[in-house]
């Protein structure tokens, strides 16, 4: 599990690059469904900031499978056509970052099963600044 901290009062930017990358985890893990590709998983949080023009700073994959190891396969990345089976745990983890100014990741694991996603992480992301 990961949240991002801001220390001090939040800029607009900060606030922005935030609010981006947390709705591209939320529509993620909402969309996760037994039977997709690691491909098409990594697709909706990289579509999302394709339209939020931040897809530049996406430099990473959106997640990978947790079990004895902490990363495992499946991944979910780009031309992964690993697909996921129901009972897998896998963690879901945009993340932007800018050179010369800071980053931001969310990451909750997440368990997939046949009535859609569980998350298992479900720490708040409401006080993410300290002010």
């Amino acid at each position: 599990m990961t949240r991002t901290v801001y220390l001090g009062a939040p800029t607009r930017r900060a606030r922005d690059l935030y609010e981006a990358v947390a709705e591209a985890q939320q529509q993620t893990v909402r969309g996760l469904r037994a039977g997709m590709s690691g491909d098409e998983v990594d697709g909706v949080a990289r579509q999302y900031l394709v339209n939020r023009k931040l897809a530049e700073y996406f430099t990473h994959s959106t997640g990978h499978g947790v079990g004895l190891d902490v990363h495992e396969r499946p991944r979910l990345g780009r031309g992964e056509q690993t697909r996921l089976p129901a009972g897998s745990v896998v963690t879901v983890e945009p993340g932007i970052y800018l050179e010369g100014y800071g980053g931001v990741r969310i990451e909750d694991t997440v368990l997939v099963s046949e009535n859609g996603p569980e998350i298992l992480t479900p720490a708040s992301r409401e006080s993410w600044y300290t002010g």
